[in-house]
């Protein structure tokens, strides 16, 4: 069936969408980025004065020198629009399913927005950098530009170009409903990274305008305010992002094994937590922990109460950032490494148990004893990798004439090493072809049918050591607003004997509601359907809601993700071979401009602001003059 007769129908494409909204979308994004670059040519010729009025107010404004301020201030809102739109189209399709097209879903506006700004903010930092400096980054015919100008860049290029590829994606193989697809990483990877690239930027802008910035950090009132806390927002923006990716299991429909959720959340605390402590001084862990649950906590309210979408529920981090203080008052912060490595140590043991209680409390899958102890090794490693690591960045981040503690050799190289291999140990997953006995029991009468489930185990022992084991109902909510109804239900089932398990709380087994019984290992993914739909987009016959059916478990993936058909294996893991490439160009990129941000504070010196975040104006004495702090 044709893509305009399966939305006449009410069933929104399985693959890619109509050519009739591709193609101009398409059109648009290339006369944009043609528009961008030559204004880029543009002002480098002497032209486009309007460029230079908004960069001269920014510059005096922020304290930074234009080719900084302007930028960083266009990636602050496209980030803050960027971030709402992807949590608020997470909530969407968990909700709703499948969109009518690009422009059909009111979130994909904000990602669309946000990604383009990233990208213009990028090519504006390195239009508006004219200097010539012997720090920065040559580029063929722009000569030497800012080392975080030119990641800014790249982040936003290459996000930005995820958005026509996703469809390409889709066209080939199926939607796959997942945060974790190819395409979907590239553009959350690269709007995430691009917190980094903007504070490399802002110390960029620092080291080569030290009395523009002074001045603003003396400034009275909210514009010094701004100036001198700013460092702690952009530590609280990394957090951020490096928390994006856990966000299935934030809205509680991961797809990927359970020990992935502390790993992430143990190395997203290391590196944001730890660089952000070295570089804004005392406090700043935990203001960095705080500018994250403000801008978390907000998403939380608009996109649920007020959008009347999907919870988005969230890690906490105040117990890692406090730990963090703690080690400074111990360990000094002029030794980045150990302190790092420290903090690491503490972070993977005791925050890990923090947030294990914190997931008790409020995460839609709370934690259970049968990830242990994979899921302690994995997070304690991932959370001392991190925390080496955000001492190098928070290293490089420093202004110069800080003391700085060399590496000692293959720290680093293990630190990355122990970070990946976490990564690809969690990885690989199975599946067992257990068999369940549902017997559903109708809850109320009418068309709108809800039930609850019985269910025995073929073997009886098969949930004993479940990393979570649910039903979970989504993706049949209708309308913007859902006052009386919500667009998924995870409900726990409760043993009542051996192999046997109830719900006690009803889900929805009608219309275009999925729902399956989810059974997790900790190695293992499996699922039975309940309920499906018939879909003719993809196509796949429905699975009715029987009083009594025996069905064996199936790979998790194929319930979850029945769109992703088709297509040629082949292709897929080429596909999957070149976003690893693109991921460690995006590493590769950060570390090396970090490393030489770091090396270029060698020998500089600068006199001390009279007041900046954490930092005391009676800095330690260096051949007779004050060390810089900003």
């Amino acid at each position: 069936m044709a893509p305009y007769q399966l939305l006449a129908t009410g069933f929104a494409p399985a693959r890619g969408f109509p050519p009739s909204q591709v193609i101009p979308a398409s059109i648009v994004a290339v006369l944009l980025t043609v528009g961008v670059a030559l204004g880029a040519v543009r002002y480098r010729q002497g032209r486009f004065a309007a460029l230079d009025r908004v960069a001269d107010r920014a510059e005096r404004v922020s304290g930074l020198p234009r080719w900084a301020a302007l930028p960083i201030a266009m990636t602050t809102v496209s980030l803050v629009i960027a971030v709402f739109g992807f949590y608020w189209d997470v909530a969407w399709h968990i909700d709703k399913g499948r969109d009518d097209g690009p422009f059909s879903t009111p979130a994909h506006y904000p990602i669309i927005i946000g990604l383009l700004g990233i990208a213009i903010a990028g090519v504006t930092s390195l239009a508006l950098d004219t200097d010539d400096h012997p720090h920065g980054i040559r580029l063929p015919k722009l000569g030497r530009v800012s080392i975080g100008g030119a990641l800014l860049t790249l982040c936003g290029l290459v996000a930005l170009a995820g958005f026509p590829l996703d469809d390409v994606w889709h066209t080939l193989f199926g939607q796959d409903v997942t945060l974790w697809g190819p395409t979907h990483i590239q553009m959350i990877g690269g709007a995430s990274l691009a917190t980094i690239a903007a504070w490399i930027l802002r110390e960029e802008g620092t080291r080569r305008a030290p009395e523009l910035h002074r001045n603003a950090l003396d400034r009275p009132g909210l514009s010094g305010r701004l100036t001198r806390y700013a460092d702690v927002a952009v530590g609280g923006a990394v957090l951020v992002g490096l928390s994006t990716l856990q966000g299935e299991f934030d809205f509680g429909v991961p797809q990927f094994r359970a020990v992935y959720h502390p790993l992430l959340i143990m190395l997203a605390a290391g590196i944001a937590l730890v660089a952000a402590r070295v570089r804004t001084g005392r406090g700043g862990a935990l203001a960095a922990a705080l500018v994250f649950l403000v801008v978390r906590g907000t998403l939380t309210l608009l996109i649920g109460p007020v959008l009347g979408r999907t919870t988005l529920h969230f890690p906490l981090y105040l117990a890692e950032a406090a730990l963090v203080e703690l080690v400074a008052l111990v360990v000094s912060t002029r030794r980045q490494i150990l302190f790092g490595f420290v903090s690491g140590l503490l972070i993977g043991t005791v925050g890990l148990a923090a947030e294990w209680g914190w997931s008790q409390v409020w995460m839609p899958l709370p934690w259970r004893s049968a990830m242990w102890p994979l899921g302690a090794i994995l997070g304690f490693v991932a959370a001392v990798g991190g925390g080496v690591l955000g001492g190098a960045m928070g290293r490089s981040l420093l202004p110069p004439g800080e003391a700085r503690q060399r590496s000692p050799r293959l720290v680093l190289p293990l630190a990355w090493a122990g970070v990946l291999a976490t990564i690809a140990i969690a990885m690989p997953m199975s599946a067992h072809d257990y068999k369940a006995t549902v017997t559903l029991h109708d809850v109320g009468s009418g068309a709108q049918r809800s039930v609850l489930a019985t269910v025995k185990l073929d073997p009886p022992q098969a949930a004993d050591n479940a990393t979570w084991f649910n039903l979970t109902s989504w993706q049949g909510g209708d309308g913007m607003f859902q006052s009386s109804i919500v667009g998924q239900w995870v409900v726990p089932l409760q043993k009542v004997a051996p192999g046997v398990y109830r719900s006690t709380t009803p889900v929805p087994v009608y219309g275009k509601w999925k729902t399956l019984l989810r059974l997790a290992t900790v190695n293992s993914l499996q699922a039975v359907p309940v309920y499906l739909p018939a879909d003719p987009a993809i196509p796949a016959k429905g699975v009715p809601a029987t009083a009594t059916f025996t069905r064996t478990f199936v790979p998790d993936k194929q319930v979850l993700q029945r769109e992703a058909v088709g297509g040629s294996v082949t292709l897929q893991r080429i596909a999957y071979a070149l976003l690893g490439l693109v991921g460690l160009v995006w590493i590769a990129g950060i570390a090396l401009g970090l490393r030489r941000l770091d090396r270029s504070a060698a020998g500089e010196r600068r006199d001390p602001p009279n007041n900046a975040y954490g930092v005391s104006a009676a800095r330690r004495l260096r051949t007779g003059k004050a060390s810089a702090a900003v």
